[in-house]
């Protein structure tokens, strides 16, 4: 991170299906402050996100924690994530306090992400 002290961002872009199969594209944007390993979510200043390095290469891993909340969410392009990265995600968890997991399943492939 550059010696700064103004906030540099991050933006992240998806493609996610909603329950009625239709797709949309969302765009979070976040802010990274010097000195921090936070994540602020724009728009969301009770939210806090925290991003962690991962051998899968089609994933993210992170932990959201808001206002009496704290989630650890896997996101991952493949309908049915490799076994080693559902390991290593709750490995993870479970060493940050989780006990419980949960794994929605996926009927539909992956939406196409939009390009504009």
């Amino acid at each position: 991170m550059a010696a700064s002290h103004v906030p540099q961002n991050l933006q992240l872009q998806a493609t996610i299906r909603k329950k009625d199969g239709h797709c949309v594209p969302r765009e979070w944007t976040y802010h990274l402050t010097e000195g921090s390993t936070d994540l602020k979510t724009e728009g969301r200043p009770d939210m806090k996100t925290e991003l962690f390095s991962s051998s899968c290469p089609d994933g993210i891993m992170l932990r959201e924690t808001g206002q009496g909340y704290q989630r650890f969410l896997l996101y991952n392009r493949s309908p049915q994530p490799p076994e080693e990265c559902v390991n290593e995600f709750q490995s993870l968890t479970f060493c940050m306090g989780s006990k419980v997991f949960l794994q929605t399943p996926r009927e539909k492939e992956a939406c196409e992400l939009s390009s504009d």
